[in-house]
């Protein structure tokens, strides 16, 4: 018997209970997504009043702004080989250098809003307007939320209080970020790059 199910952190499968925990979340998570595209691919069309997406949207900005966030991914992974390998100031960089991008991601969505809403695009202007700002909202959101689990491990590892094994924890919140920048991969795709 290994220590972890001796300490009764694996489940019934093998798995430990916090990514099981984890991957249920994400299940959910893609429940919540699924219904915020599948609005916005309902409304998307319905522009009564304010500008067309083809008439504000910035590709070329979106672009960058998502190749810097999937960027953030491999980052996350260095992160995580480097937890694996015990390697703690590593991992600290690559997970401050992986919030950083995604903190700059985040600066680009609030750019973009603001350009968007000076173009006459409101929350409450068409229902593309709702279903865009919600659907887009609700991600960078999520990315926040990401980012502030990157920078409280941070400093979890500085004072050395990780509950559990540090490799985990990280791949843990790996997950997380992965699942974010998979979904972005997904709004990118159907919202930017497939016309009205």
């Amino acid at each position: 018997m290994t220590d972890a199910v001796a300490q009764g952190h694996e489940s019934s499968t093998g798995i430990s209970n916090i990514k099981l925990g984890m991957w249920a979340f994400l299940g959910s998570e893609c429940l919540l997504f699924g219904g915020l595209i599948s609005t916005y691919m309902l409304y998307r069309g319905r522009v009564t009043g304010g500008p067309r997406p083809s008439q504000i949207f910035d590709i070329p900005f979106t672009s960058v702004s998502s190749f810097v966030l999937l960027m953030s991914s491999l980052t996350m992974v260095l992160a995580v080989s480097a937890a694996h390998k015990n390697e703690d100031r590593k991992t600290n960089l690559w997970l401050t250098v992986t919030a950083l991008l995604g903190a700059t991601f985040v600066g680009g969505q609030v750019y973009e809003f603001t350009a968007f809403y000076n173009e006459g695009l409101g929350f409450s202007t068409s229902l593309f307007g709702s279903s865009f700002y919600t659907l887009t909202g609700f991600h960078g959101v999520h990315v926040t939320v990401g980012i502030i689990m990157l920078m409280a491990l941070v400093g979890i590892f500085k004072r050395s209080e990780v509950p559990g094994k540090k490799a985990e924890v990280v791949e843990m919140i790996g997950l997380y970020w992965h699942f974010v920048d998979i979904v972005w991969i997904i709004i990118f795709t159907l919202v930017y790059l497939i016309p009205v």
